[in-house]
């Protein structure tokens, strides 16, 4: 029997219990995400047509309108045989929106990459309308381990490479 993911639709402002239910949401769905399982993850999260991601890998910001039925099923392709644990750095929540700070680890084939470990630090935004909560933006960076100051002023300059 699959478990009620459903999100409260009416908290109340900064209602702790909305907050926690978008945040186990999240964790569903991404770790859903991770295993191709994208079906899945399209019936937990709705994503706005305003959103905004600022993915992991880069480059940029992708918009809702980009989010075509292709594009989705192309995102789960991209994961496989995944598996995903969410830490909660911090989150805040007032009637019509959420935010809230995670690191996410996962084990993962990515692209078609061999399985290793990935650790994202992702902040998430939710915005409430009259038909529930959708996200609104996304940011994840795969900056975990920390990097040296020069190490970031060679990517903020474009100049570093593997």
């Amino acid at each position: 029997m699959r478990p009620n993911h459903e999100i409260p639709q009416e908290p109340a402002a900064g209602d702790a219990d909305a907050l926690a239910a978008l945040i186990r949401i999240s964790a569903l769905a991404n770790d859903a995400l991770m295993r191709g399982e994208i079906g899945l993850y399209t019936s937990l999260i709705r994503i706005s047509e305003d959103f905004v991601l600022m993915s992991p890998f880069g480059g940029a910001p992708s918009r809702g309108p980009d989010y075509t039925p292709d594009r989705i099923a192309a995102m789960g392709r991209f994961f496989r045989n995944g598996t995903l644990t969410q830490e909660l750095v911090e989150g805040w929540a007032t009637r019509d929106m959420a935010v809230f700070a995670t690191i996410e680890r996962t084990r993962v084939e990515v692209g078609g990459l061999p399985l290793q470990d990935w650790a994202l630090r992702v902040t998430q935004v939710y915005r409430r309308s009259g038909r529930g909560w959708a996200l609104v933006h996304r940011h994840a960076d795969p900056l975990c381990h920390g990097i040296s100051l020069e190490t970031s002023a060679a990517l903020g300059r474009g100049a570093w490479s593997v």
